[in-house]
């Protein structure tokens, strides 16, 4: 953004991604206008006391068993079975070495002392059966966040950009519309 002179811009982010966003407008709040993140862990991710097994795992057998384990979670119990399939594949063709190191290194890591340093407009949106976290769960960490709301939309996915794009879209470009 600095080599195109664009000093303050609209970050959206999902899944993990939006970790990295919240961190982000935490440490950069002169540059993010409007912060929208799209079926995103919890501030403080649970669940780290799995990384050494989930290690053992891959290392034994790769990732395809886990990626079949955890995809209803991920796409929810509407996407297409051929849809399931293909990112099934996706995911076991990932480096276990690359999925060691994201869970042993960021996937759980803890930015919820950073949650209320956010100063922009932001959008938190879920699902209403998030696999990920119960909309109680993102209300909790989506209320630390000054100027900020929550958008549930229909369905189980915590892929929710993936499963519901127009929903996710349309969510988005109301908020930046309403925010600017």
């Amino acid at each position: 953004m600095d080599a195109l002179g664009i000093d303050r811009f609209h970050v959206v982010g999902c899944k993990w991604g939006g970790t990295l966003a919240r961190a982000f407008a935490a440490r950069r709040p002169n540059r993010v206008r409007t912060l929208t993140v799209v079926g995103t862990p919890p501030a403080a991710r649970p669940g780290a006391e799995v990384i050494p097994k989930l290690t053992a795992e891959f290392e034994r057998e790769g990732l395809e068993g886990w990626a079949r384990r955890t995809m209803g979670m991920r796409l929810g119990s509407d996407f297409p079975r051929e849809g399931v399939e293909y990112w099934i594949k996706l995911m076991a063709s990932a480096p276990v070495s690359s999925m060691i190191g994201f869970n042993e290194t960021l996937n759980y890591i803890d930015i919820s002392a950073e949650m209320p340093q956010i100063r922009c407009p932001t959008l938190v949106i879920t699902t209403e059966g998030s696999g990920l976290a119960s909309v109680d769960q993102n209300r909790a960490w989506q209320q630390q966040i000054p100027n900020s709301r929550l958008v549930v939309l229909p369905g189980d996915s915590y892929h929710v950009a993936l499963t519901n794009p127009d929903g996710c879209a349309k969510a988005t470009l109301d908020f930046i519309a309403s925010a600017s």
